[in-house]
């Protein structure tokens, strides 16, 4: 790893003889670079969870808006799209006092689960005219399922979106948020 030192006028210090520059990568010299540097080594996307927490710990509406830009891709869009919009009706036993019975998934994060970005094409499965082949209790199975193969942060996030309390969990996460974001008008969907 190269240190790099920088004068006051930002330009980089030479070497201790004071002849030549100090070596370092060109990405580094730049907090762009850095900035795109600091992902290099992550072998998962953001889990759901993670930018449902940056929202919540973001400061104001700017900064919010500007995470769920940063982290836009069509598996967010659905489930927050899930979360937020009243004409999806989640065809699954919900509510505060209903306890779904699903053992976590308690390996390290990024070893041994699947991720909701991944899973978010199935969740048609569990709404209301999704498929109505399947029986309630196939897919009641095939959710429990779904969560067990979550991490344990990420299923509590999906089942905060199934019960439609994701601004009780993560403050500031609204829809009005998310439909400024992705530029939704008042039936989620594009302008």
């Amino acid at each position: 790893m190269a240190i790099i030192r920088r004068n006051k006028d930002g330009t980089i210090q030479s070497d201790s003889r004071g002849t030549e520059p100090t070596q370092s990568h060109p990405a580094l010299s730049t907090r762009k670079g850095m900035a795109a540097l600091s992902e290099v080594g992550r072998a998962i996307p953001p889990m759901m969870f993670e930018i449902a927490t940056k929202v919540n710990n973001a400061k104001d509406k700017p900064r919010k808006l500007k995470v769920l830009k940063e982290n836009d891709s069509v598996a967010l869009r659905q489930v927050l799209k899930g979360a937020f919009d009243p004409k999806i009706e989640w065809a699954l036993p919900i509510g505060d006092n209903i306890e779904i019975p699903y053992k976590a998934n308690d390996a390290p994060i990024g070893t041994d689960h699947t991720l909701l970005s991944h899973e978010a094409k199935r969740l048609y499965l569990f709404t209301k005219g999704g498929d109505n082949t399947l029986s309630n209790t196939k897919r009641e199975t095939l959710f429990i399922q779904m969560l067990e193969g979550l991490c344990a942060d990420e299923a509590n996030f999906l089942v905060t979106v199934v019960n439609k309390k994701v601004n009780n969990e993560y403050k500031g996460f609204t829809a009005n948020l998310v439909k400024e974001a992705f530029n939704w008008n008042d039936e989620f969907m594009k302008k």
